[in-house]
């Protein structure tokens, strides 16, 4: 037997910073121990190429754009409950993975996602925002469903939807009526399991009428703080909604305070709880072509020598929440004290894509997409920038939106940008260029700022910048700052 310290028990060391009146709580706790061809990611849609269906996708864009947007909330679930009740329940059909957290959840989803699938179980999954088109929320077997199914879902429940609008003191939202044709569709598949992403929150986001047997809490951190809370023991409150009586918690690293909420919310309803860093985690990772190689701890064991696709430690440890909520989905860890197939769960994880999560849409010069829109994912794509990339000259093209913390987001930004190009996105909630580069002047400084309001001419401003002294193979541009931003882009520079 080697003297050599665990690796793991080394990162434990590193990365676990807690509180002692913690382990109060967790004694109260069951807390899961280790005892002893898949989905190729789905593409970003394109619009339908038949004139006809195109036509019938924009009439039901029209229709959902006349219902309350993503950022007007009241805080119900009464709408969704009434919808779900009269197409049926719908969302009881099948079991379902439940995640929620600030930054991660639709990376860690898709990985979910794959990795079901690899195991030959029909998945449904549930995300938000959508970078291109709104059929992206909604995907069946590791793919975002067609036009036509989309429209035909729509259609199929616009009944009840408009039942529901008439006995509520508010119509359904936007968002509500996504979520309904999700669980609709889920069921109509049908899908052997749901892989759901909040759409904010928990407690009383619309995806919340699911009974999640494992949810999922990604790193919490500081956004939507007019709507969820101040600090993340508040945003946690909320986001701990999501955990149901007897269900398993993954819960990724949080700040002290975060945890502590989610443990006790856990305590309370009698929950499982499996926290990285303790029962799972990352032991080991290095940089390779296209990505990474990672070695993960799960729940049953050590999963080697694994190649994901996708740059970053923050994707690292993203995948190590998925391995563990799929584990946890096969009752790995209470039930079974073994490992998942190696050979699957490499093959899952090298086929996972992530669009507009640190990806490279063009060369000469390298464009990457990244839809970080708060300082924490800021922070996180930078690194991932500095470690994967090695760029000389590094042009940001940034287009916020006016809700969100862009000084933080900027100065997250500020040491690996040689200038930035400030921008806006056709959004009614895109900040104004001009207002947002008298910020990025105080963060920057006025000769490392440029404006151009107009998002295909700070493109092309923007690789004119990184060409500049001849630096062709070492000069890349970064384009950030809001999911649309990054959505408009990608079509700009021929994706999609």
């Amino acid at each position: 037997m080697s003297n050599q310290p665990d690796p793991f028990d080394e990162i434990v060391d590193a990365e676990t910073d807690r509180d002692p009146d913690l382990a109060v709580i967790e004694a109260g706790s069951r807390t899961l121990r280790a005892q002893a061809g898949s989905p190729q990611g789905d593409p970003v849609p394109a619009r339908p190429a038949d004139p006809e269906v195109d036509k019938a996708l924009r009439a039901v864009e029209a229709d959902l754009a006349t219902r309350w947007g993503e950022t007007k909330l009241e805080p119900s679930v009464a709408r969704i409950s009434a919808l779900m009740d009269v197409l049926g329940e719908p969302q009881r059909a099948y079991p379902s993975i439940h995640i929620t957290g600030t930054n991660g959840k639709t990376s860690t989803a898709r990985m979910i996602e794959s990795l079901l699938g690899a195991f030959d179980l029909r998945t449904g999954r549930y995300t938000s925002p959508h970078v291109q088109s709104v059929t992206e929320r909604i995907s069946l077997d590791g793919a975002a469903i067609d036009a036509e199914r989309f429209i035909e879902t729509y259609d199929d429940i616009k009944p009840y939807i408009e039942m529901v609008d008439s006995q509520q003191e508010f119509r359904l939202s936007f968002f509500e009526v996504l979520t309904g044709m999700a669980y609709a569709a889920f069921a109509d598949a049908p899908v052997d399991v749901a892989v759901v992403e909040v759409g904010m929150g928990g407690s009383w986001d619309a995806t919340n009428v699911i009974d999640g047997s494992v949810a999922v809490i990604t790193p919490i951190d500081l956004d939507h703080t007019d709507r969820l809370g101040e600090t993340p023991a508040e945003i946690a409150v909320e986001k701990a909604g999501v955990i149901k009586e007897g269900a398993t918690v993954i819960l990724a690293q949080q700040p002290v305070d975060a945890a502590q909420v989610m443990l006790k919310k856990a305590v309370e309803v009698d929950a499982t709880v499996a926290r990285e860093g303790m029962e799972f985690g990352v032991v080991a990772r290095e940089v390779a072509v296209g990505g990474q190689l990672v070695t993960l701890r799960g729940l049953g064991g050590e999963y080697e020598e694994i190649f994901l696709p996708l740059y970053g430690a923050h994707q690292a440890h993203n995948a190590a929440v998925a391995l563990a909520a799929v584990e946890a989905f096969f009752g790995i860890g209470s039930e079974q004290a073994r490992t998942l197939d190696m050979d699957t769960i490499r093959k899952a994880f090298a086929s996972v894509a992530s669009p507009g999560r640190l990806e490279v849409v063009r060369r000469s010069p390298t464009v990457v997409l990244d839809a970080a829109h708060n300082p924490a994912g800021a922070r996180a794509a930078a690194d991932g920038i500095t470690e994967s990339f090695g760029f000389s000259r590094l042009i940001g093209v940034v287009g916020a939106s006016g809700d969100k913390d862009v000084r933080g987001f900027l100065e997250a930004f500020e040491p690996i940008f040689a200038e930035v190009v400030i921008t806006q996105n056709s959004s009614h909630r895109s900040m104004d260029a001009d207002e947002l580069a008298a910020v990025a002047v105080e963060v920057f400084g006025d000769e490392r700022v440029v404006v151009e309001p107009r998002l295909d001419e700070a493109l092309e401003a923007a690789i004119t910048l990184a060409e500049e002294e001849s630096e062709f193979a070492g000069a890349g541009v970064l384009v950030t700052g809001s999911v649309i931003t990054v959505g408009e882009a990608r079509l700009l520079l021929g994706k999609g």
